[in-house]
């Protein structure tokens, strides 16, 4: 089971500081479980995997009709619609095996608006079967939407209008919405994201349960590990709930002063666990002037980088390392006869052992340069593990939240950068403002 390893913090606060916020806690803890508080219209994902339980038979028979029909599938989506599917996938995946029908390849469109990304995505497809999942409550944010008109005409080119149909599956609203529409008049299948499921927090809806089976991946298994987390995450008190306990951890840093949060794994495909935390806690607890910020690196790659700055730049950060205690493929090092690199002390040893040990030297280093660290350790990377590791996440999130005092659930400034780029491009209602703007840009 995840536990968490916070030694290395104590020296930055007192525990019984950790224990003024346990009421606090608490309190947070049961306004998620009993659906109170602010944003309690999105709490939809609390009890969410007795619900997705019920959805496993039917998305795992489309991923098998996708994986026998298809070398790829595109999902098209941004944000939350994307980055839980993309973190699993990437997590449990071999990122050398080549697309084929019984191996689908997902890749990803609608999180960004770059013209030569979508064309080189464009000319991939060229000579490989697919399917499109669309992926938008609304179907009217702008980035999907522009990669699935793209995407849409493409498809209609290669299989015809009713083939193009059959191939292209929506995820959308139940009863309303610019994509809810399209779907009903060119009969797509449709999956339902839940009104109280905000994006951030729907990797256990279809959103993330479609590309995830379709990678081959064990979705009753992932399920069940959110499962496990959601009944640990139940209980009060925080030695026995590790998800109130790192919100805790967090919130106590914070009154100290750390305000930039580090997540450090070891492991290149955990990378995009750690891009889906960003987004999580980014957009959950960055409003009011409040918040952590954070930042992730992927060690001991960027020790090479961010590793100075971390051990000896300006204070005022904290690391929470994934640590993954026994990997199921390893490699031994073996003694070289010249040993010009010099590296013949580490004869035997395996690179799980030696990257571990690179995770271990490298806390001590963090630690005396001043920078708190708290290790979340994992068995291994499995279906069922990152179920709970998402999960635990998640609870966490919205504890930590509330006790720094803001609705963990909405996203008030996402919409500034879009008003404004409605007012520029000259979208109806919006000239005048749009006038303004440039008038600024050209001052």
């Amino acid at each position: 089971m995840l536990s968490i390893n916070y030694k290395n913090v104590l020296g930055f606060f007192r525990e019984h500081e950790l224990e003024y916020l346990h009421s606090s806690a608490q309190y947070a803890n049961e306004l998620l479980e009993t659906k109170k508080g602010a944003g309690n219209d999105f709490l939809g994902w609390v009890n969410l995997p007795t619900e997705a339980l019920k959805q496993v038979k039917e998305i795992n028979e489309l991923a098998k009709e996708i994986r026998e029909n298809a070398e790829v599938l595109v999902s098209v989506g941004i944000g939350g619609s994307y980055l839980g599917a993309r973190a699993v996938i990437e997590a449990l995946s071999n990122p050398f095996s080549k697309a084929s029908k019984g191996n689908t390849q997902v890749i990803y469109a609608g999180h960004n608006m770059n013209g030569e990304y979508f064309k080189h995505l464009l000319d991939y497809l060229e000579d490989k079967d697919f399917y499109i999942n669309v992926i938008s409550k609304s179907g009217t944010t702008t980035e999907p939407a522009i990669a699935f008109r793209f995407l849409k005409e493409y498809a209609q080119k290669r299989y015809g209008k009713d083939g193009a149909s059959k191939r292209i599956i929506a995820t959308t609203d139940a009863n309303r919405g610019a994509l809810k529409t399209l779907s009903t008049e060119n009969q797509y299948r449709t999956f339902i994201i839940p009104d109280d499921v905000g994006g951030r927090y729907s990797v256990l809806t279809p959103v993330g349960l479609i590309p995830i089976a379709v990678a081959g991946i064990d979705i009753e298994e992932f399920i069940k590990g959110f499962d496990s987390m959601a009944k640990i995450t139940k209980d009060m008190d925080y030695k026995k709930n590790p998800s109130m306990l790192y919100a805790m951890i967090r919130n106590s840093l914070y009154s100290k002063g750390f305000s930039t949060e580090i997540m450090v794994n070891y492991i290149p495909r955990m990378h995009f666990v750690s891009e889906w935390w960003k987004q999580l806690y980014g957009e959950s607890e960055g409003k009011d002037q409040k918040g952590i910020l954070p930042h992730s690196v992927d060690f001991s790659t960027d020790l090479h980088s961010m590793g100075q700055f971390i051990q000896d730049g300006k204070r005022g950060l904290f690391e929470t390392v994934i640590k993954v205690q026994n990997e199921d493929i390893d490699l031994i090092l073996k003694k070289d006869d010249n040993d010009l690199d010099g590296l013949n002390y580490l004869d035997g040893k395996s690179l799980h052992e030696i990257n571990k040990t690179a995770l271990d030297a490298t806390v001590l280093a963090h630690v005396d340069g001043g920078v708190p660290n708290l290790i979340i350790e994992m068995d291994k990377i499995t279906a069922f593990t990152l179920g709970e590791l998402l999960y635990f996440f998640e609870k966490a999130c919205g504890i930590s939240g509330h006790i720094l005092g803001v609705n963990p659930f909405d996203q008030p400034g996402v919409e500034a950068y879009k008003t404004n780029m409605f007012a520029m491009l000259g979208k109806k209602g919006f000239e005048e403002m749009g006038k303004q703007l440039r008038d600024r840009l050209n001052k």
